[in-house]
Formats: structure tokens, C-alpha cells, sequence
């Protein structure tokens, strides 16, 4: 299974993904490590579009092996979202701009999401949970 935990900078995208592959076992890729290990921080929509490539084709590798890939990354556009082919989205709404004037600009609302997140947590264990849980409703686990 691949989920997708998307957002503007500065969301709280890891902030929930790491605890969350940690809660269900499954492995974090967080694209700001791909983007350092590919030494790649082409930020055009080219470069953009390339990254939601490289996050899918890391995280199919990790379906592959047998585990849960638990992603963040901004994935702006739907078209990047499109691209990355997750079985499960979670949008984190919890900002009305980022840091980066050009993503704040570029980034399109998703039009439906699994799960949506619009405030801001202190106790990531609570806002794991529903995601947890509906995520076993999905899975039927």
C-alpha cells in the first residue's frame, strides 16, 4: 500500500508520516532525503513532476518488498499526485500559505482526498488514530 501525505511546505507532512509508518510498520520516504540523495532541487513543474516520479517508483519498491510506503512529500498539482498513483491520501490542510511564495502559487487543492487534516496538532497520537482507523476500514483489516 502506498500513502500519500501531501501539504504546503511547512504542514506537517513528516511531522505525521514518520510516527505514522513507525504506528503501521511501514517504511518513510520523505522527499526532501530523495531530493538530497539524488542531489536534485529543480523546483520548476519539470523538476516537480520528475520528483513525483522518483517518490513513486521508491515507494512501488516498497510495495514490492512487502510493506507500507508512507510518503511525504508536497505533491503540488494533481497531476503530481496523479503521477504518484497513491492507494491513499491524506491532505495536510493545516496552513493557507507556505514559506515558498512559487508553491503557495503553483499548489492546487486536491478535489478528494481519504482523509483531510485542517488544524494544527500538539498530540500527533490523536490525529494518528483516525487516520489509522480509517485506514484499517479501507483494508478491511
Amino acid at each position: 500500500m502506498k500513502i500519500l501525505i501531501f501539504g504546503l511546505p511547512g504542514s506537517g507532512k513528516t511531522t505525521l508520516a514518520k510516527p505514522f509508518a513507525d504506528l503501521v510498520g511501514g517504511v518513510h520516504i520523505n522527499a526532501d532525503a530523495v531530493r538530497t540523495s539524488y542531489d536534485d532541487w529543480d523546483f520548476s513543474l519539470s523538476g516537480r513532476i520528475r520528483q513525483s516520479v522518483r517518490m513513486k517508483h521508491l515507494a512501488d519498491g516498497v510495495v514490492m518488498a512487502g510493506k507500507i510506503a508512507v510518503c511525504d512529500f508536497i505533491a503540488p498539482t494533481e497531476e503530481a499526485r496523479t503521477n504518484f498513483n497513491p492507494d491513499f491520501t491524506v491532505w495536510m490542510d493545516t496552513i493557507s500559505r507556505g514559506r515558498y511564495e512559487d508553491t503557495n502559487d503553483l499548489f492546487e487543492p486536491p478535489e478528494q482526498v481519504d482523509y483531510h487534516i485542517e488544524d494544527w496538532f500538539d498530540d500527533a497520537h490523536e490525529q494518528l488514530m483516525p487516520v489509522v482507523k480509517r485506514w484499517i476500514e479501507i483494508n478491511n483489516v
